[in-house]
């Protein structure tokens, strides 16, 4: 049975409206709705199911809430005003929990230390996407497979501007989608300052404004994010290195520039510098994504390389001294020297000021925060999403974390299923990968199949004269499933979204072949890359179906 507090009843025939509608609702066995008290008891087939009950009730212009009991509860714990859900953290899983709390019943309190947004909106992905933009603009100037047809011509690159433009979209995004809305939302109250657990019911908060506050809570959700990791290199500390946020900062452009790392942030940021205008190395540890299908690293090292950016494999480095404007650093390759050296070696929870200990969360040991599929903690009413966890770290998987945690902190139940998760790295080409690696199915027992499709068999690619890359499709070769694919394409990130889904609908090969795709289209490949498991499709014409 499910409680709801129902406020706006002014009459029984209130009570027997909202009796009618509720029993009308498939899987609804019986509803019991009391004026006097304010209350509704449902019993239904599926109790977990409370955002539609909810919903229905507030269509007939009444306020319904989950009636959550709350755990260990103090004097001066804010239940009795309503479910109260404290937030820490106002990046995209923090926004997420706390509206679609709002939207629950809840009351919510909401506290950031630093700018609201969080990682993404303000130091991360949108201005980082749109430096990459304006790069790949000026790369297409100065470079194209059509300039025999239209010359190209190297642009004068004013970063100063660039980065005018790009600050001035970042303020507008976070004032659209985040200052706006929580301005606009009674529900959620904000409070700037920095929070640390006093023990499991309270935060204590050091508000920017100077003073202090006690917030207690019912339901807390820690979504902290993450910073970059700061390698142990000898001579780093004190230097004026950058890290992303510096970089994306920036409204200069170094003469040189030296990347220590070899993943996401690395590449991307690598290449885009160098396509405004930087010498860029980068000096990787291993190899380009060593963790990733080793064709992915390979191919886009032969990329970066033809592009003129030093990719330097195997290298670690030892020291770095700083004099008069210039790094030089100090390899088991040899010495580099630049103006300026960028850090992208990973990224740190930002849990150590939390006093998590005080609360009795867990976390491991690099400070992520255990979390299960329902974002739970291990204290029960004490959840987690985004980049202070060991979920990937992507916005999406943080804001999908976030929704869920604020549904099953209002009552109800969600999980995270992360099976099925793209992934997207916007170099160019891009990388975008969904489900399993051929390493990662056969780890798990399962006999694979794979087939791998160069570009220049994909019709798309060949007219655009771009043939670099390609796109792999690993299947379980007992059944035909597919499993997972792997993209390296300029497009790749446009395409690996149809893979995801083939892959939740359990598609085999056989049947993604069958599909019907538009022609000349990246998305194509997919459709190619199927059919490469039964026929060679260098002899099919270019609409083969």
């Amino acid at each position: 049975m499910i409680t709801f507090k129902i406020d706006g009843m002014t009459c029984p025939s209130c009570a027997t409206h909202i009796h009618d509608t509720l029993i009308q609702l498939p899987g609804v066995e019986k509803a019991d709705v009391s004026y006097p008290a304010g209350l509704a008891k449902v019993t239904a087939k599926n109790e977990q199911d409370t955002e539609h009950l909810i919903a229905a009730i507030n269509s007939l212009g009444y306020r319904a809430t989950l009636d959550v009991p709350s755990p260990a509860k103090t004097s001066d714990t804010p239940s009795d005003a309503g479910l109260h859900v404290a937030v820490i953290g106002s990046g995209g899983g923090a926004m997420a929990a706390a509206l679609k709390a709002a939207e629950l019943g809840a009351r919510v309190t909401l506290i950031e230390r630093g700018t609201i947004g969080g990682t993404c909106v303000n130091i991360g992905c949108v201005p980082s996407k749109i430096l990459i933009r304006a790069a790949h603009v000026a790369h297409m100037r100065c470079y194209s497979p059509f300039d025999d047809g239209i010359p190209a011509a190297t642009p004068v690159v004013n970063h100063h501007a660039l980065h005018a433009q790009q600050q001035a979209r970042v303020d507008e995004l976070r004032h659209a989608k985040y200052e706006n809305i929580l301005e606009n939302t009674p529900a959620i109250r904000v409070i700037k300052g920095e929070a640390r657990f006093q023990d499991a019911q309270h935060l204590v908060v050091d508000r920017t404004d100077g003073g202090s506050e006690t917030v207690a809570f019912d339901r807390c959700l820690i979504a902290t994010g993450a910073r970059a990791t700061i390698p142990a290199i000898d001579g780093l500390e004190g230097t004026p290195y950058w890290t992303s946020t510096e970089a994306l900062a920036s409204d200069s452009l170094p003469a040189r520039l030296a990347v220590i790392g070899s993943s996401v942030v690395a590449v991307e940021l690598a290449q885009a510098f160098a396509r405004l205008g930087s010498q860029v190395s980068i000096l990787a540890r291993d190899t380009l994504f060593s963790h990733d299908d080793p064709a992915i690293g390979e191919s886009l090292t032969a990329a970066f390389r033809a592009e003129g950016i030093d990719v330097q494999e195997q290298t670690q480095t030892q020291s770095i001294t700083y004099d008069q404007g210039v790094f030089t650093l100090r390899t088991n390759q040899g010495t580099i020297q630049a103006e300026q050296v960028l850090i992208a070696t990973g990224r740190t929870a930002n849990t150590d000021r939390l006093n998590l200990d005080t609360a009795g969360i867990h976390s491991d040991r690099q400070n992520r925060i255990s979390v299960d599929a329902q974002m739970r903690t291990n204290v029960a009413h004490i959840y987690a999403t985004g980049d202070c966890t060991a979920n990937p770290q992507f916005v999406y998987v943080a804001a999908a974390g976030g929704t869920r945690a604020a549904i099953n902190m209002t009552g109800g139940e969600a999980t995270l299923d992360l099976t099925t998760m793209p992934a997207v790295v916007f170099s160019d080409p891009q990388i975008a990968t969904v489900g399993l690696t051929e390493a990662q199915a056969q780890a798990q027992g399962i006999e694979t199949d794979s087939r791998t499709l160069t570009l220049d068999n994909v019709p798309r690619a060949l007219v655009n004269f771009e043939t670099q890359g390609f796109i792999k499709l690993v299947a379980d070769a007992k059944t035909g499933r597919l499993l997972g694919v792997q993209a390296v394409a300029g497009e790749a990130g446009e395409l690996i979204q149809t893979a995801a889904l083939a892959i939740r609908a359990r598609m085999t090969v056989q049947e993604l072949a069958d599909q019907l795709f538009p022609y000349l289209t990246m998305v194509e490949g997919i459709k190619l890359a199927a059919q490469t498991f039964s026929k060679d499709v260098s002899m099919l014409s270019c609409c083969a179906g």
